[in-house]
């Protein structure tokens, strides 16, 4: 579902990621773990087609990555690839429906309200549609960020430190609906961590390490 081949990013003259070949097959989920500036955020961002790297070649669906750019990565971006970032970034000024909508519309896709409804009921969201994200828990919040991120029915679905500051509970919870999501999709789950609690629960995991 996706594959790498010879990948590097360097950054101020120093490599902060190196991974000379994986490939994820499809409905995979795998544990991408590594202790912090090893490269884990950098490699989601550079599968999400949000950064560049420095060389190498990135395969997701099908699709060469490097050779798309501009209107057409944001696209496939959209239609192909959820990513459920450390910081919700949800939009304050629009209800929780139009956050979902919002990321239909950008996607070149219609708004389909079925689909929202029913991420949402799914999510134990169900009446939430109209309400602003300062109306919400933060769990809720969560929730949402994840509703957002599969609502077109991704292939590909990323999740940066989803469980780092949470308690065991929500914890279990919150990973629990990550695979719960992917599985609905037949998504390939890509979880980034240094939360040791998430390791029992995922049998595919990939380590990165600092480079030298």
């Amino acid at each position: 579902m996706f594959t790498i081949d010879q990948l590097e990013h360097v950054y101020a003259g120093d490599p902060v990621m190196r991974i000379d070949q994986w490939h994820a097959a499809q409905g995979e989920q795998w544990l991408l773990t590594g202790s912090s500036g090893s490269g884990k955020t950098t490699l989601l961002h550079v599968l999400a087609g949000i950064l560049r790297p420095s060389s190498g070649r990135v395969t997701v669906a099908g699709e060469d990555l490097l050779a798309l750019s501009g209107p057409a990565l944001d696209r496939f971006r959209g239609r192909e690839i959820g990513i459920v970032l450390q910081r919700l970034h949800l939009i304050a000024s629009l209800s929780v429906g139009q956050n979902l909508a919002l990321a239909q519309s950008l996607a070149g896709l219609p708004v389909d309200k079925a689909r929202i409804e029913a991420v949402l009921e799914s999510l134990d969201l169900a009446g939430k549609a109209d309400a602003r994200p300062h109306q919400l828990s933060f769990g809720q919040a969560q929730r949402v960020a994840v509703a957002r991120a599969v609502v077109n029915r991704p292939k590909l679905l990323l999740a940066d430190e989803p469980t780092s500051n949470l308690d065991d509970v929500r914890c279990e919870q919150v990973l629990g609906l990550l695979q719960a999501q992917a599985r609905a999709c037949g998504a390939t789950l890509l979880i980034a961590t240094h939360d040791g609690r998430l390791k029992p629960h995922l049998s595919m995991q990939r380590a990165l390490a600092v480079q030298p």
